[in-house]
């Protein structure tokens, strides 16, 4: 064999190349909790390593601190431009308790002063999908699914000539979800992402018509991040940082935070082998925003395997990640 053909055959079979970097949406509640700030940085991080290429970032709440905290974090990790989108829903009934939202936004600079600045949220969605390959994008929400629920009752427009569902079904690749709740030798549960807009979630679970990963309550409760970070001494003036020092410290909490919404953002991009183990089985959502298992295989589950520790080690060494130098 010719040494360039086995460079070029060695290029494309090597772990994590530019051939299978994971193209991207996130969906996010981003300034309701900050979980949030470790899954952008770990999208960023992973972008960083030509694993993933993010599209846009899109908030499912109205906040009036999300979509500068999403411009704080993208500004920070070097990309002011990213396309931005925020809901047009209502927002639910409180904004970043702890205050460390406003505090960033403060401190960090940002390009998107107000949520006045974003697109909106459909829209943004149609646009960035019109453009891509078929079967292309992977959509990750990690909040509610007021956006996705609009997108697939969305029409046809000067962006795409199909409505929404037919747009998905042609251009996503599949739909990886902090989302829903399955405790142990249970048939039902109840989760924040889901119960809060009932009625789009209701619309996804049963329209959604790629694959959909579910990365469920009792995942990201046993994985905690942010304490090493904020005692890292040599990370300065980061926004990260800062978010997880201020709302760990408001909190009063020495053992870190839930890591539900990192554990969909690694899993879109990298799978999940070898940290889970996965089922297959179908929901129900219900009319308290429950979701009961009925009859079939639509969704993979993820479950933790006896990797935890090492699965919690990555995602706290990913939310160390520190801009790259350009």
């Amino acid at each position: 064999m010719h040494n360039f053909t086995k460079q070029v055959l060695l290029l494309c079979f090597a772990p994590f190349c530019a051939l299978a970097q994971a193209s991207v949406i996130l969906d996010t509640d981003i300034a309701g909790d900050y979980d949030d700030v470790g899954a952008m940085t770990l999208l960023h991080a992973l972008a960083d390593k030509g694993e993933a290429n993010i599209l846009a970032v899109i908030s499912c709440n109205a906040f009036e601190t999300t979509v500068p905290t999403i411009s704080v974090l993208n500004t920070y990790f070097g990309r002011p431009d990213l396309p931005v989108g925020v809901t047009e829903g209502k927002k639910p009934s409180e904004d970043c308790p702890q205050k460390w939202a406003q505090a960033i936004i403060a401190m960090y600079p940002h390009r998107l002063s107000s949520n006045k600045n974003a697109a909106k949220a459909v829209a943004l969605y149609r646009r960035i999908l019109a453009k891509q390959p078929d079967h292309s994008v992977t959509v990750i929400s990690v909040g509610f699914f007021t956006n996705l629920a609009a997108l697939l009752a969305s029409g046809p427009d000067h962006f795409s000539r199909l409505d929404g569902r037919s747009l998905i079904r042609q251009k996503v690749k599949q739909l990886v979800s902090m989302a829903a709740s399955l405790p142990k030798g249970a048939t039902k549960g109840r989760e924040y992402n889901v119960y809060i807009d009932t009625k789009a979630s209701r619309m996804v679970f049963e329209q959604w018509e790629t694959p959909v990963i579910l990365s469920p309550l009792e995942v990201g409760e046993q994985i905690h991040t942010g304490i090493p970070l904020i005692r890292d001494d040599s990370i300065r003036n980061s926004p990260v940082k800062d978010a997880y020092a201020i709302a760990l410290g408001k909190d009063k909490n020495t053992t870190g935070r839930m890591s539900w919404d990192q554990t969909a953002v690694l899993v879109a991009v990298r799978g999940t082998d070898p940290w889970f183990n996965v089922r297959k089985l179908n929901f129900q959502i219900e009319d308290d925003g429950s979701n009961t298992i009925i009859p079939g295989e639509r969704f993979t589950l993820l479950e933790l395997n006896d990797k935890k520790d090492e699965l919690q080690t990555l995602i706290e060494q990913l939310m160390h990640h520190q801009p790259q130098q350009k």
